[in-house]
């Protein structure tokens, strides 16, 4: 059972939330963290950097000072150490096109009540749009989320022995590159859409990675994986499938894997009665507005798969994760 507390006060907190996250999204598509930078500046000095209204602007800044996101001193405005590490484009830790990624899905989850009585999306999923500013920012923001995730994980998932590793889905790549950061002999390859390509050639370029990272494009569900690995990462990828396509992709990661070779699959994984934990089950939600099948997986569905491909020594690495992630490995 969830620990909340549901009173009326906690049901209208709750109900209005999202007056919060417009107001942070609206800040973030403005790039105001970004227009003041290391400085102070009044609002006649912001609006023209972000061609908007004075009396509007200054309320927005307002209610950003009264969230603790910005610093008012007098008529002037400053970054909080907070914001200008997280919401600065320049930060190496910017999450702002995950928060962009939030932004286009709220349309979508005012008609969750639709999708409820359908049985049907009612978005088109994030990663197929043909919007470039709506795929830029699932894709990147795939990447911030990342950033902050692989480096915890990778301490916890002990890849040593391995050679060649697949990141299959793997967008931008980040997880590859840092289990290749942490293990010296480790190369990897990502395999994803064409369409994902630029984003990851220039996270491979970022980090220096090119001798050590290829990408192949390509269809996962549809298109053969050429190669053959000894470790195998899906990370965030079931969940956007059909139980039938997951055991299909979990057979096809299982015929590139060479024998004693790992497959490690991340994801938001549901207890096995299916209504916890808080953050997977919203996220399943999430799949139903804006994919045809895909939704979140229990524990014991995720093992039921792999042992049908063959893998055994399945277990679970519980990670500590703000998001509730975890890990389930199994071999060949």
């Amino acid at each position: 059972m969830p620990e909340t507390s549901w009173s009326p006060e906690q049901l209208l907190k709750t109900s209005g939330s999202y007056w919060m996250g417009c107001t942070l999204h609206a800040s973030v598509k403005l790039d105001i963290y970004t227009c003041i930078g290391e400085t102070e500046k009044t609002v006649s000095q912001i609006c023209p950097l972000i061609h908007s209204d004075i009396d509007a602007t200054t309320r927005l800044l307002d209610a950003l000072v009264a969230m603790g996101l910005l610093i008012k001193k007098e008529d002037r405005y400053a970054n909080t150490p907070e914001s200008a590490m997280f919401l600065k484009k320049s930060s190496p830790k910017f999450i702002g096109y995950m928060i962009m990624h939030h932004h286009h899905l709220i349309e979508g989850w005012s008609k969750l009540d639709q999708a409820v009585t359908t049985g049907k999306s009612v978005r088109k999923s994030a990663s197929h749009s043909d919007d470039e500013t709506m795929r830029e920012s699932f894709l990147m923001g795939m990447f911030n989320n990342a950033m902050f995730l692989a480096p915890l994980i990778v301490e916890q998932v002990d890849l040593s022995q391995k050679k060649n590793l697949l990141d299959l889905g793997g967008g931008p790549g980040t997880y590859g590159i840092h289990f290749c950061k942490k293990i010296p002999g480790l190369k990897a390859t990502i395999f994803d859409l064409p369409t994902t390509q630029p984003f990851a050639d220039k996270v491979i370029e970022r980090f220096e990675m090119q001798d050590r990272v290829n990408f192949i494009g390509g269809n996962f569900i549809n298109d053969d994986i050429p190669g053959s690995y000894d470790v195998v990462w899906l990370s965030h990828i079931l969940h956007g499938e059909g139980p039938k396509d997951c055991e299909k992709l979990i057979a096809k990661s299982v015929s590139v894997l060479s024998p004693g070779g790992l497959i490690l699959i991340h994801d938001f994984i549901l207890n096995d009665s299916m209504d916890g934990p808080v953050f997977p089950a919203l996220f399943s939600l999430n799949m139903l507005i804006g994919t045809k099948k895909g939704r979140s997986y229990a524990d014991k569905e995720i093992r039921n798969m792999l042992v049908k491909a063959g893998i055994g020594n399945i277990r679970r690495i519980r990670l500590a994760m703000p998001n509730d992630s975890g890990v389930i490995a199994g071999v060949k």
